[in-house]
C-alpha cells in the first residue's frame, strides 16, 4: 500500500508508515550533524530489560545467507549520491536518520536520507550497541527492525517474488539469532519476524525458531491493513496456536500494520507522534473482541511502544459496558477484563501519571523500554528518567517493572546487575 500526499507533501490519513515518515522528512535540508560527545555512565540504580529497541540493519545482514538463486535479487546496500539505499528486488529504499536519530545531540541530527557513515555505530554494530546499553544501564534488550523492513517484516511480504521474500525473511531471522543475539546472548532477547503471507508456514517457522532460542515474534497489530485477513478470521489460528504451544511472545508493535493515526491530510508530524499510543489501544481492543485469548488461553501478547495510559480507560470502558448489560456470551464464560489481565503485557517509557495508578493496569504486566535509537528514546538518560517516574515506589514494584516482568515473560535472565 502506497501513501498519498497533499500539496504540502504531508501524508494522508492512511498508507505505509515508512511512506508517512518519508512524507515528513523526504525534503528536509540536512544541516551540520552534531554527534554525541564522549559519554560515560551515570549512577545506575536500576537493572533494566528494555523490551522495545530497534536495530538499523548493517549492510552485511544477507551476505552468505540467501540461496544462490536469490543472491542477485536479494536485499543489499548500494550508495548513490551520498545516500545509502537498501535495494530489494530492484526497488530502492533510502537509509533514514529517523531510524537512528539518537546518533546525534538532540536538535542537531537529520531525519532524512543519509549513509551508514553518518550514524552512531551503536545503532547498527552489535559490539557498539552493547556499549550504548551500558551507558544507559540496560542489562538486556529486545530489538525490532528498522522501518526499511517494517516493524513486523512487512517489506518481505511485499516482494513480488514470494519465494524470494520468504528466503530473505529466513535469512533475516538467521542473522538475528546467529550474529546479533549470539554475540552477546545474555544481553539480547531474540525476536523473529513472521512469514505473513502464509500462517501454516509461519507456524512451522515459529516451532523451528523456538528450538533455536527465539523467545518472541513481531507480528502486525492489524493485518487487515496489510491486505491480509483480519485477526477476527480463523485464518491466523495455525500461527497463534504455534505461538501458544511454544510460549513465543507475540509482540504487537505500534506501526506494524504500516499505518498510524493521522486524522487530517495536513496534520503535522507532531499529531502522529502524540497519537502513536492510540494504535496500541485499538489493537488491544480488537484482539480481545477477536477472542484470541478465549481460543488460546495460554497465549502471551505484548503491546510494544503502546504506552500504558490507555489501559485503565479500556478496563473502565469494559466495566461500563458490563454495567449496562453488554452480552459477553461470545467470551464463553470468560471475563474480558480478566483476559486482559491474564494474556496482555504493556510497555512504558513515559507514562508518569498512569504509573501513579499502576495497580489498575497490573503491577505484574508493566515492562519498560528505551526505544533506542528512535526519537522517543530515553537513552542515554534512562536511569535518571526512571528514577523520576518511579520515585517513592516500593523496590519490589520497581524491580518488577524494570526487569523482573520482562525476564519472566521472555524467559531471559536479567543479563547483569545495574552498575556492574
Amino acid at each position: 500500500m502506497t501513501a498519498t500526499h497533499d500539496e504540502g507533501g504531508r501524508p494522508r490519513a492512511v498508507g505505509d508508515l515508512r511512506d508517512q515518515m518519508l512524507g515528513y522528512v523526504g525534503d528536509m535540508v540536512r544541516d551540520e550533524l552534531v554527534p554525541w560527545p564522549a559519554l560515560t555512565p551515570g549512577p545506575q540504580r536500576f537493572t533494566v530489560i528494555s523490551v522495545d529497541d530497534h536495530v538499523v540493519e548493517p549492510p552485511d545482514v544477507f551476505e552468505g545467507r540467501l540461496p544462490v538463486r536469490y543472491r542477485a535479487d536479494g536485499p543489499r546496500v548500494e550508495r548513490v549520491d551520498d545516500v545509502d539505499y537498501w535495494v530489494m528486488a530492484g526497488e530502492r529504499t533510502p537509509l533514514l536518520g529517523s531510524d537512528a536519530i539518537q546518533s546525534w545531540v538532540p536538535g542537531h541530527g537529520h531525519a532524512g536520507s543519509l549513509t551508514f557513515d553518518d550514524l552512531r555505530a551503536g545503532t547498527w554494530n552489535i559490539h557498539e550497541r552493547v556499549k550504548d546499553m551500558d551507558l544507559a544501564g540496560v542489562a538486556a534488550s529486545l530489538n525490532f527492525p528498522s522501518s526499511a523492513f517494517g516493524f513486523a517484516g512487512q517489506r518481505f511480504l511485499r516482494m513480488k517474488d514470494r519465494e524470494l521474500g520468504l528466503a530473505a525473511l529466513r535469512a533475516y531471522n538467521d542473522w538475528i539469532v546467529e550474529d546479533w543475539a549470539a554475540a552477546y546472548p545474555e544481553r539480547i532477547i531474540p525476536c523473529q519476524l513472521s512469514w505473513l503471507a502464509d500462517p501454516e508456514i509461519a507456524a512451522a517457522e515459529i516451532r523451528r525458531n523456538a528450538d533455536r532460542g527465539f523467545k518472541a515474534v513481531s507480528f502486525s497489530e492489524n493485518p487487515e491493513k496489510l491486505g491480509l485477513p483480519s485477526i477476527h478470521r480463523p485464518h491466523w489460528d495455525p500461527f497463534l496456536r504455534a505461538c501458544e504451544e511454544t510460549e513465543t511472545v507475540i509482540n504487537l508493535h505500534v506501526g506494524s500494520s504500516s499505518e498510524t493515526l493521522v486524522p487530517s491530510k495536513d496534520s503535522p508530524l507532531g499529531v502522529l507522534a502524540a497519537l502513536f499510543p492510540i494504535s496500541g489501544f485499538a489493537a488491544a481492543t480488537d484482539w480481545l473482541f477477536a477472542l484470541v485469548p478465549v481460543r488460546f488461553p495460554a497465549i502471551k501478547i505484548a503491546f510494544s511502544e503502546g504506552g500504558i495510559g490507555w489501559v485503565p480507560m479500556l478496563l473502565d470502558r469494559l466495566r461500563y459496558m458490563e454495567r449496562y448489560g453488554w452480552d459477553w456470551a461470545e467470551f464463553a464464560g470468560n471475563s474480558p477484563i480478566e483476559l486482559v489481565r491474564r494474556n496482555y503485557w504493556f510497555t512504558t517509557f513515559g507514562d508518569p501519571t498512569t504509573l501513579t495508578v499502576r495497580h489498575s493496569v497490573g503491577i505484574d504486566r508493566i515492562m519498560v523500554e528505551t526505544d533506542y535509537p528512535h526519537g522517543d528514546s530515553t537513552w542515554p538518560d534512562t536511569q535518571r528518567l526512571l528514577g523520576e517516574q518511579f520515585a517513592g515506589f516500593p523496590d519490589e514494584e520497581t524491580d518488577l517493572m524494570t526487569h523482573a516482568n520482562a525476564a519472566a515473560l521472555y524467559r531471559h535472565g536479567a543479563g547483569r546487575s545495574a552498575g556492574n
